[in-house]
């Protein structure tokens, strides 16, 4: 069964704070996203996107390593491309920071053809209460790892969120491998 591959000491606690660090000197956009219901938000975050961001250029790299071995060990799935920024997301616990239940494939360009998601920790554990990144591959709901610098990897029509964060703030790095359509 194609689940969550986990891969615990992805980056280290420096190289993540590193991140951070350039990261925080940027503008960022506010993601809210709205349901089918206006009283409902489904996201609530700021984003960075890091194409904008001098010096995180190592960053993609490593990532498209991870996802290339993620996928040769365990998803298979034909990748062709990364045609997305990496995106960084702050969920702060003042606005109630979250993502609710949702898939990273469906309408637009490059969300049609998302294949792989995946997550870096970038925050460490201590710093936040709530927040965690659950992932749900069937009946079962997993929560990643939540060590500063691990990295999980599911596909992207799997349902997955990130619950409330009720004290700091949760920084953490999503990336998306592309191929063709699922058939």
């Amino acid at each position: 069964m194609l689940s969550l591959h986990a891969m615990p000491d992805a980056f280290t606690i420096s190289e993540c704070g590193l991140i951070i660090a350039a990261i925080s000197k940027m503008p960022t956009d506010e993601a809210l996203l709205v349901g089918r219901n206006k009283d409902h938000n489904l996201r609530k975050a700021e984003l960075v996107w890091t194409d904008n961001v001098a010096g995180l250029g190592w960053v993609m790299e490593r990532l498209i390593k991870l996802v290339r071995r993620s996928n040769r060990d365990r998803f298979e799935f034909d990748l062709r491309e990364f045609s997305e920024s990496p995106q960084v997301a702050i969920y702060k616990s003042s606005d109630s920071g979250h993502f609710d239940w949702h898939s990273d494939i469906g309408g637009g360009h490059a969300s049609g053809k998302r294949k792989l998601t995946l997550v870096l920790q970038l925050s460490d554990a201590d710093t936040y209460e709530g927040g965690d990144l659950q992932i749900m591959p069937g009946a079962q709901v997993l929560t990643a790892n939540r060590a500063q610098g691990a990295v999980s990897v599911f596909p992207s029509f799997t349902l997955h969120q990130v619950t409330p964060v009720k004290r700091g703030i949760r920084y953490s790095m999503t990336v998306w491998a592309h191929g063709p359509a699922f058939r």
